[in-house]
């Protein structure tokens, strides 16, 4: 078998026992690359290190990946104003996370006359969100409900 030391460097083509013997020298392990190759290549490595690192690469890979998932924030006509603020806050680390978000407020019971003020509340919203996010879609009303989505503003 052909063998790479830990410098990534030919050893040359050795028996297998003979590269066995080698590896337990240095105190290393032997994995075998690409057992299809004529002939099958090994490699002289800390196998632990080397699945630590491979790990740490994985998790730093997947930090990295984008979900861009729906975030979804619940207001209320009668919403005081340091309730507004905490929500606000929320809405705006969604946006700076990369995530979408959804502006969901519902009206129960005799709140359906203040549809005006719901809208209000949103515009609020949008205004203070206004370097972080904007708009994707104008409010939409749907029985005693109105929605509207946000998304991050490109180019922070």
């Amino acid at each position: 078998m052909r063998l790479i030391d830990e410098e990534g460097e030919q050893a040359g083509i050795f028996p297998s026992e003979k590269a066995l013997e080698i590896a337990r020298e240095k105190g290393r392990d032997l994995v075998e690359v690409a057992p299809e190759a004529d002939p099958p290549v090994c490699r002289i490595l800390d196998y632990g290190k080397f699945k630590y690192q491979q790990e740490k690469r994985r998790k730093k890979a997947k930090k990295k990946h984008s979900t861009n998932a729906l975030k979804e924030v619940r207001l209320s006509c009668r919403i005081g104003e340091h309730d507004f603020e905490v929500k606000v806050r929320k809405v705006c680390e969604f946006l700076k996370e990369g995530h979408r978000v959804k502006l969901f407020l519902r009206f129960r019971g005799r709140e359906m006359i203040y549809k005006e003020r719901g809208k209000a509340i949103l515009k609020r919203v949008i205004e203070k969100i206004e370097g972080i996010g904007k708009t994707e879609s104008a409010p939409s009303v749907s029985g005693r409900t109105i929605e509207q989505y946000l998304i991050p503003k490109v180019g922070k």
